[in-house]
């Protein structure tokens, strides 16, 4: 498709824009359909249903031990992955370095 651009308008580049932000979702959509039929297909292999196996992995992510502790407030602490808390941020605005935040 060698559409010349520089010889529509604005409002023809935007519809064209708009086409195209569309036609890549509706292409992804369908590579995600396709991707989680053969995920279920490989699971069901096994002996397993992808709720099984996706259950099982958020268990585990969410089992994290925390790392960090608030210096004032032992109540508040941070695993270290995911968006940092406001009180950690704070505390790197006060200076006080990652490593006096460490649990234990």
């Amino acid at each position: 498709m060698d559409t010349d651009l520089s010889t529509l308008s604005l409002s023809e580049l935007k519809a064209l824009q708009n086409k195209v932000a569309k036609a890549i979702d509706s292409f992804e959509e369908r590579r995600r359909k396709e991707a989680l039929a053969a995920a279920e297909a490989t699971v069901k292999e096994f002996g397993f249903s992808l709720s099984d196996i996706v259950s099982q992995t958020k268990k585990s992510s969410l089992a994290r031990s925390p790392k960090y502790q608030h210096p004032e407030d032992p109540t508040q602490t941070w695993s270290g992955r995911g968006r940092k808390p406001q009180w950690f941020k704070d505390a790197e605005e006060r200076g006080i370095p990652a490593d006096a935040l460490l649990i234990g």
